[in-house]
């Protein structure tokens, strides 16, 4: 799976390929994610380890969809992973791929807007991370709730607009907040950090679909 080549541990190259088998062989019964080769999904596995560095226990993901970053993160860290999604079919993908690869972890078959809300979730992680959901105050919005004070919210991002990062800064404060650390890497994407410094106002994230429809700000 070109994973020898990519700076990947020796330990981490056998548990990362029979993930993207699981993935892939996922795909062939319905639309898991959009890669649909060896090749594809590659470039998918590396970029998610760029995340490890910045997570800690206990540790969330949101809006996992195919298991991406958090699955990888489980591989190379061993640190536990709540994964919040959603569609059920992928939700019951995530429960199977954890008990195949022998990682700790729970999937919630939830929207992010409802399961922020819950006791058992709500600040209560101090890593979480978030790929591809939407606009970068959109996953702000359903993300910081999540994370305790003093945690990190870790945000993967392609190319970031000086209009966008005024507007996750300005949301980030609106949640809780402040952003910590833009980290650019190869290929438009980027790492951005946010630090969680007080508490989220209850009222977020707002009820379901408000957050993509009319974000905090932009």
């Amino acid at each position: 799976m070109l994973l020898e080549g990519g700076g990947v541990e020796a330990r981490l190259v056998a548990p990362l390929a029979r993930y993207g088998r699981l993935v892939l062989e996922a795909n062939q019964r319905f639309n898991l994610m959009g890669a649909k080769s060896p090749e594809a999904l590659a470039g998918h596995l590396l970029d998610s380890l760029t995340v490890v560095p910045y997570v800690r226990e206990p540790y969330v993901d949101v809006g996992s969809g195919a298991g991406l970053p958090a699955i990888p993160v489980a591989i190379a860290t061993g640190v536990p992973v709540t994964m919040i999604e959603a569609t059920g079919k992928k939700a019951r993908f995530l429960q199977a791929a954890l008990e195949a690869l022998g990682l700790r972890g729970e999937v919630a078959t939830e929207r992010a807007e409802t399961a922020a809300h819950r006791p058992e979730f709500r600040e209560r992680f101090a890593s979480g991370t978030a790929r591809a959901l939407g606009s970068a105050p959109m996953v702000a919005e359903l993300l910081l709730p999540f994370i305790g004070v003093g945690g990190l919210a870790v945000l993967q991002r392609g190319a970031l607009s000086a209009q966008e990062r005024a507007a996750l800064e300005d949301a980030s404060l609106m949640l809780g907040g402040s952003i910590e650390a833009d980290y650019e890497l190869e290929a438009d994407r980027r790492i951005v950090l946010v630090r969680k410094c007080r508490a989220t106002p209850s009222r977020f994230p707002r009820r379901t679909g408000i957050p993509a429809k009319r974000p905090l700000c932009s």
